[in-house]
């Protein structure tokens, strides 16, 4: 039987910042499907006007009609908002096991620190930005997405990112405010295997916080840290090492 993956982009990302993760999961046996999320294959410089109300709630409604059209439960492996997007649909049973890099945090885990405070300010500065499609400068990026990148490469990286949802960003940056409580993933619905990997570097979710995400599942979780790894840590140099371990404990709990 198949050995199935899917796995989740986060922020600004689309399927294709897995190519390498394909590669490398595919020559070791497993079928993997990276689905770009709702709305994320509009080109750059035009984000559509939908986008900016689409909620999480939306990005796992999607995934979780694809998974159930499977002939059986998947693995997920989720990158910053995509790894909070894994962790909902290991909540309502849809996979095996989650490995979740650098994951945005649920609600019940306070996401802010100074770093990231600052790498969201000029987007929430405008006034509802909560409803609009947003997109990261370069600047930005360099200084938060891709700080331990090549900056050359970093630049290269930040021209593929398209706009995302300022809905999805208020339900992880702000889950008090939100009715919907989109965000909220009871510890007692999770009880699949987690890998948790933090990176030292990050600036965007940083170890701290992962950590504190990891505990609050620690019944089912495992925790990884990298110390020379930032938010990027799915491709910077030495992602080979990170797909290795995930690899080898997925293999191990799930395969």
């Amino acid at each position: 039987m198949a050995r199935l993956a899917i796995l989740i982009h986060g922020m600004w990302g689309t399927s294709d910042v897995w190519r390498n993760w394909r590669t490398f999961l595919e020559a070791r046996g497993w079928q993997t499907l990276a689905p770009s999320l709702r709305h994320h294959e509009a080109p750059p410089e035009q984000p559509p006007s939908a986008l900016g109300a689409t909620s999480l709630c939306d990005y796992v409604a999607d995934l979780e009609a694809i998974i159930r059209g499977l002939p059986e439960k998947p693995v997920v492996i989720g990158h910053s908002m995509g790894g909070l997007v894994a962790l909902l649909l290991c909540a309502k049973g849809l996979a095996k096991a989650g490995v979740l890099l650098t994951p945005a945090p649920p609600s019940g885990v306070f996401p802010i620190r100074l770093s990231n405070l600052v790498a969201f300010a000029r987007i929430q500065m405008q006034w509802a930005w909560w409803r609009k499609p947003h997109r990261a400068t370069l600047g930005e990026a360099q200084a938060y997405t891709f700080n331990t990148t090549d900056p050359a490469e970093g630049a290269a990286l930040h021209a593929t990112f398209v706009h995302e949802s300022g809905r999805a960003l208020f339900e992880i940056a702000l889950p008090w405010l939100d009715s919907t409580k989109a965000a909220h993933v009871d510890p007692r619905r999770v009880t699949v295997p987690l890998l948790f990997v933090g990176a030292k570097q990050d600036k965007l979710v940083p170890p701290d916080v992962v950590r504190r995400t990891a505990k609050r599942y620690a019944h089912v979780s495992e925790y990884l840290e990298y110390d020379k790894q930032g938010h990027w840590v799915l491709g910077q140099p030495g992602w080979e090492r990170v797909a290795e371990q995930a690899e080898a404990w997925l293999s191990a709990k799930a395969g």
